[in-house]
C-alpha cells in the first residue's frame, strides 16, 4: 500500500473514531463505528492481511453493527442532550492526551526496530483454507455452540422489547 493511501485510511479512521464519541445522535455514532471499521479493514488489506481484512468487514462492519443498530432502533435511543462544558474535564483530558502522546514519541523515536522495514510473508500460504478447516474439523462444535447462543440472544432481545397490547 503506497504511504499516501496509509495516511488516508489511518486519519479517516481517527476521524470517525472521535464522531463516534462526539456525535450525540445513537445512530450517527454507530454508523461512523462502521466507517472507522471499515478503514481499519483498509489498513489490513495494505499489510496484506486479506482474511482479518475480510473478516474485520464482515464480523464487525456487518455483524456486529447490524446487531448495534438493531438494539439501538428497538430501544428507540433518543439524541443526548446539550450539557453545559465543563472546562476543567476538558482541560484535565488534553492534559493526559498531551502527556500520553509525549511519552509514546520518546519511547518511539528510541525504537529502532521500528524503523526497520517488515519482512516479507511466506509465499503459498493459504490461510484461509487452514483457518477454514480448522474450525470445521478440531472446533465445531464450540462454533455450533455459539451459533445458538447467538440465536438465543436473539430471540431474547425480540421478546423481551415486546411491548404489551392493554
Amino acid at each position: 500500500m503506497p504511504s499516501l493511501l496509509f495516511w488516508i485510511f489511518a486519519a479517516l479512521m481517527l476521524i470517525f473514531g472521535g464522531a463516534v464519541v462526539i456525535n450525540r445522535n445513537p445512530v450517527a455514532s454507530a454508523l461512523s463505528l462502521v466507517v472507522s471499521f471499515l478503514c481499519l479493514a483498509a489498513l489490513f488489506v495494505g499489510l496484506n492481511a486479506y482474511l482479518i481484512a475480510v473478516l474485520q468487514v464482515l464480523v464487525y462492519a456487518g455483524a456486529v453493527m447490524v446487531l448495534f443498530l438493531f438494539i439501538i432502533m428497538l430501544l428507540d435511543l433518543k439524541g443526548e442532550v446539550r450539557r453545559k462544558f465543563n472546562t476543567l474535564a476538558v482541560g484535565g483530558g488534553s492534559l493526559v492526551t498531551l502527556i500520553f502522546v509525549a511519552q509514546l514519541w520518546m519511547v518511539l523515536r528510541r525504537f529502532p526496530e521500528g524503523a526497520q522495514p517488515f519482512p516479507p510473508m511466506a509465499k503459498n500460504v493459504d490461510d484461509v483454507r487452514e483457518i477454514g478447516m480448522k474450525i470445521f474439523t478440531s472446533y465445531n462444535l464450540p462454533l455450533q455452540v455459539v451459533g445458538v447462543l447467538v440465536l438465543v440472544a436473539t430471540i431474547g432481545v425480540v421478546v423481551l422489547s415486546k411491548r404489551e397490547l392493554r
